[in-house]
């Protein structure tokens, strides 16, 4: 049967991961799962039994653009967390942060044109544009950056946009509100749209997150329920896009998904009130990174930058290993703890870095760097 070039992506290499810790815990084997970027708490409990209580009544579609009160909740939100005045009329409830991809890129971007992404980064930018007809173009960042693309790119790349993660995945680290600002303006001077995935807004440690709602109107933002408020199977987003392109992506809701799922947006907008169990989440993520930062130190693999925020520490390995893929696979196989090999998030440099997620339990965490520290002995020997 015939097919299309669009569905010729690259797989999603986390997931496979995945598939052969299940692999090995079904065999019987204990895996310590430091490979997803999925909270090991589940949706805030308050917010489960409000909604309990909502289901007796029957839940149909919702309108295109998400439930009324929602989107007010959520420009409620940008108030509190930013001092931002948010047009709850700017808010579009989307199915999970991808579905706010795919409803920006098809609303920003004609076929064929370059969109820019910070290298390393979150695999899947890559894989929607190019099932949308758009050229994602890799932009290498350093350590020395912290991860992040600078301003001069924009223009470098002649791109058409540009897309920036603060915290970002894989290596944790943000953008200041100088930085942010920064890249904002070369945007503007160069008539490239800006998109700023903000999912791990919440979970930052030292210095808060800037949102690009703070140094600019001229963007789509896009956030998510999954990360700080623990409801990743959920699949419910948001996305904040300029006045004057409300009706342009509305009208490709309505279409592509014609509503999120109406129960995640009534629980998304219970769990937005649900701040003391999501700072205790954010308190265990916290201590979580002090102990992954010190034992990866001790087991030698200390070539990382300290991240910022979100749950991740992507760690180059090239000391010890040119094949990330089988470095990580060794780890598993004899060590017992799943992780990320870095060609997931930079197709070139990648098979020099692991990713290390640190969502789960503490105890978790613990056992995990202990394994590894016995592992990575072991192998000097």
């Amino acid at each position: 049967m015939r097919h299309s070039t669009r569905g010729e992506v690259d797989p999603f290499i986390v997931m496979d991961v995945m598939e052969a810790a299940r692999k090995a815990e079904a065999a019987g084997r204990h895996i310590i799962h430091m490979e997803v970027g999925q909270p090991g708490t589940g949706a805030p409990a308050e917010a489960r039994a409000k909604l309990v209580a909502e289901l007796a009544t029957p839940l149909g579609y919702t309108v295109g653009l998400g439930l009324p009160e929602l989107r007010a909740r959520i420009a409620r939100h940008y108030a509190q967390w930013y001092n931002v005045d948010l047009d709850p009329a700017r808010v579009v409830v989307t199915s999970g942060a991808s579905g706010a991809f795919l409803l920006a890129f098809s609303a920003l971007f004609d076929n064929d044109e370059r969109v820019g992404l910070g290298a390393p980064c979150y695999p899947s930018y890559r894989q929607i544009l190019k099932a949308v007809g758009l050229t994602p173009v890799d932009i290498p960042t350093t350590l020395a950056q912290r991860f992040q693309p600078r301003p001069g790119d924009v223009a470098a790349h002649d791109l058409a946009g540009l897309i920036v993660a603060s915290p970002a995945n894989p290596t944790g680290t943000m953008l200041d509100r100088p930085a942010l600002a920064a890249l904002a303006d070369a945007c503007a001077v160069a008539d490239a749209a800006l998109i700023s995935d903000e999912i791990y807004h919440g979970i930052d440690y030292d210095v808060a997150s800037v949102s690009a709602l703070q140094v600019t109107d001229d963007a789509y933002v896009v956030n998510s329920f999954s990360k700080y408020f623990s409801m990743t199977g959920w699949r419910v987003g948001w996305m904040i896009v300029p006045e004057d392109h409300v009706r342009r992506v509305e009208r490709l809701a309505q279409n592509m998904f014609i509503c999120a799922p109406h129960a995640s947006q009534r629980l998304a907008l219970h769990a937005m009130d649900c701040t003391d169990e999501l700072e205790a989440n954010k308190a265990v993520y916290a201590a979580n990174r002090a102990l992954m930062i010190a034992g990866l130190q001790a087991a030698g693999l200390d070539r990382f930058a300290p991240p910022d925020g979100a749950f991740y520490v992507y760690v180059d390995v090239s000391a010890h290993t040119d094949d990330a893929l089988a470095f990580a696979a060794e780890i598993l196989e004899v060590a017992g703890v799943a992780v990320t090999p870095g060609i997931d998030f930079d197709a070139v440099r990648g098979q020099n870095w692991l990713r290390f997620s640190y969502a789960r339990s503490t105890d978790d965490i613990r056992e995990g760097m202990d394994r590894l520290a016995r592992f990575m002995q072991a192998r000097k020997l």
